[in-house]
């Protein structure tokens, strides 16, 4: 399987990637779960990410769009492909929806444009699932305890927008979504996103209850 987790900064993706990683590789112990980030999980990939999150370089919004593209066509070459090729699962901290949404809703390109380049840097590879993990904004940017990156410091405004445009593109994500209430305790989000994947492509229902959940 491949599976994408996106939504807004501070909505938790970190904690339910690690969560689900725990769970599926509790279920299928013989099968390797592979988990990448966009962008990076590749040389290439972290040298753009760099850039794009960590630099005070100023640079156009479709400037920011290519360079997503570029480490996303090297993530899917490198990393992607060859796990899914190999039997294995990969989960994926953001992929193309991001891409889109950051910079049309956020950033004003045309969001058509966007999936069309998008379609070429991933040549065809679409995620399984999409979670898409909803907060509202005020919230998030209270979760959020770090020095905030490149992106992330453009305020809430920014960011309201950005969460209406996951909303509104998330259905074109891949081959299945879901919306996940992100403001709820953190083992009611992961035992959605269970029932998610139980309902929707077929995992077994099983016991199983991390052990030391959600360290911070």
């Amino acid at each position: 399987m491949f599976i994408t987790f996106d939504g807004i900064d501070g909505a938790g993706k970190s904690s339910q990637i690690a969560v689900l990683k725990d769970r599926l590789q509790h279920l299928t112990p013989s099968t390797q779960i592979t988990l990448v980030r966009d962008p990076g999980s590749t040389a290439a990939g972290e040298a753009i990410r760099g850039l794009l999150l960590d630099s005070n370089l100023q640079m156009h919004r479709r400037c920011e769009a290519l360079l997503y593209m570029a480490a996303r066509a090297q993530l899917c070459e490198e990393r992607i492909r060859p796990a899914l090729a190999a039997g294995q699962h990969v989960i994926s901290d953001r992929f193309l929806l991001a891409n889109v949404v950051y910079q049309s809703a956020g950033g004003g390109e045309d969001p058509e444009v966007l999936w069309r380049l998008g379609e070429i840097a991933i040549g065809g590879l679409r995620p399984d699932l999409t979670i898409l993990l909803d907060l509202p904004v005020e919230i998030a940017v209270a979760r959020i305890r770090r020095r905030t990156d490149r992106i992330e410091s453009r305020g809430e405004d920014y960011f309201r927008l950005v969460r209406e445009g996951f909303l509104q593109h998330v259905p074109r994500a891949g081959r299945a979504y879901s919306i996940i209430d992100a403001n709820q305790s953190q083992e009611e989000v992961s035992a959605q996103i269970w029932s998610v994947l139980t309902d929707q492509i077929g995992i077994s229902s099983d016991p199983f209850k991390p052990s030391d959940p959600f360290k911070p």
